[in-house]
């Protein structure tokens, strides 16, 4: 018999006919003997919905009273959901966030976790009970609502199993678990049965968007077992583990990731004097920009061109602040460039496996693709290219890391 938490996304729960196929699914599981608690998301629109009703009576809305209201999303679904388990025999509770005492900070829309008190949950378990908890929100110390922001159902789901000391934190999505790279862009795409927190963590913040940075995140810390599965059809999913073992006779690269959102800014000319990133980069900084890559080189004459990549969205805010520190510091000139995309290869294996970036290279050099920076990590080889070679990159990068899929086997 095991402890596992299962998280509904949005869609999973769109509808009422949707919320008696996870009441079944749920009942499936209860049927062996397994005790279970659900996190569930709004339906899908639902968040939104809300929000846009608030932003007719203010365009900024009060962070505080906007998640008391957005908070009442998921307070319909754990209603609906225990109904129908209900109707179908199985013991159901649903309780909302504040109600089992998940305890934030009271930074309102973007709150994060402090301490769960699972002693009630514990409680409706043993009395037979399926637990159905509202993700996305939680109480801060003076009671007032919060909401966790981006991603915050899945975090729920993985806090609730890491306080509850869960077998296994199930995330139903509309995937049937993580791929090697976007199916969509490489038809030859395996699912991986399974996946390292670490290597989940660089796909995640590479641009993978099957789970919330935040969420693998905590169940590394915690050591929480997560399982990535489709909502409505059967099959055993991706487990992400602490465990490297098994992975040693996986491929080297477990999989490739691509980000499509990505600009670049050059600074020519400046002059090359201690404290010349910090004079380009505090400013950007304060200007609540994020810089992902980073290369500077020295010229002969003893200045320095500096080149960094942002989000897309923020290219023109970051493009204005570079501009004025251009004129500050007499710089040659400022240059952009929003059509870039950045690929990476990721795998544990590389820790292992000398060559690894040279083989990446020489994938790009044959099909004739630039390669305009380069960044690596222990387990990560990232790459800048023009944006019109993305899809061929990443497919030839899936081929000659022998990611794909065998003839014949289904995706």
């Amino acid at each position: 018999m095991a402890l596992i938490v299962q998280k509904f996304g949005g869609t999973s729960v769109g509808s009422v006919e949707r919320i008696e196929q996870v009441a079944a699914k749920v009942k499936k599981f209860r049927e062996k003997g397994d005790d279970i608690v659900v996190v569930v998301s709004a339906m899908s629109g639902e968040t939104n919905r809300l929000i846009d009703l608030a932003k007719q009576i203010s365009e900024q809305p009060v962070a505080r009273e906007l998640d008391v209201m957005v908070s009442t999303g998921e307070q319909v679904t754990i209603a609906l959901l225990a109904m129908s388990l209900i109707k179908i025999g199985v013991p159901a509770v649903s309780y909302t966030g504040s109600q089992v005492r998940i305890l934030t900070d009271s930074a309102h829309t973007k709150a994060r976790i402090l301490q769960i008190d699972s002693q009630q949950i514990q409680k409706e378990l043993k009395a037979g009970r399926v637990v159905v908890v509202a993700g996305f929100q939680g109480v801060d110390e003076s009671g007032n609502i919060t909401t966790l922001g981006r991603g915050g159902s899945d975090t729920t789901g993985v806090a609730l199993a890491a306080a509850l000391k869960a077998d296994e934190c199930q995330i139903y999505t509309d995937v049937d678990g993580v791929y090697t790279t976007d199916p969509r862009v490489v038809a030859k795409a395996q699912r991986l049965d399974k996946i390292t927190f670490e290597e989940m963590l660089e796909m995640a913040s590479l641009g993978s968007k099957v789970l919330q940075i935040r969420a693998v995140e905590f169940a590394g810390k915690y050591s929480v077992p997560l399982r990535v599965l489709h909502s409505f059809q059967e099959g055993p999913g991706t487990l992400i583990t602490l465990d490297e073992e098994e992975s040693m006779e996986q491929p080297i690269i477990s999989g490739i990731a691509f980000n499509r959102d990505e600009a670049k800014l050059t600074i020519r000319g400046v002059p090359d004097t201690p404290g010349v990133a910090f004079k380009i980069l505090g400013p950007i900084s304060a200007a609540n920009v994020e810089v992902d890559m980073i290369v500077q080189n020295v010229a002969h004459d003893n200045t320095t061109d500096f080149t960094f990549t942002v989000h897309r969205n923020d290219y023109h805010s970051a493009l204005q602040v570079l501009e004025g520190i251009a004129r500050d510091m007499g710089a040659r000139e400022v240059v952009g460039d929003t059509e870039i995309a950045k690929v990476s290869i990721v795998g544990v294996g590389m820790r292992s496996h000398a060559g690894v970036a040279s083989r990446m290279f020489e994938a790009l050099a044959k099909e004739n693709i630039n390669i305009q920076m380069i960044s690596t990590s222990e387990i990560k080889v990232s790459v800048v290219i023009e944006e019109k070679y993305l899809e061929l990159a990443v497919r030839a990068l899936h081929t000659a890391f022998e990611l794909d899929a065998p003839a014949g086997k289904g995706e």
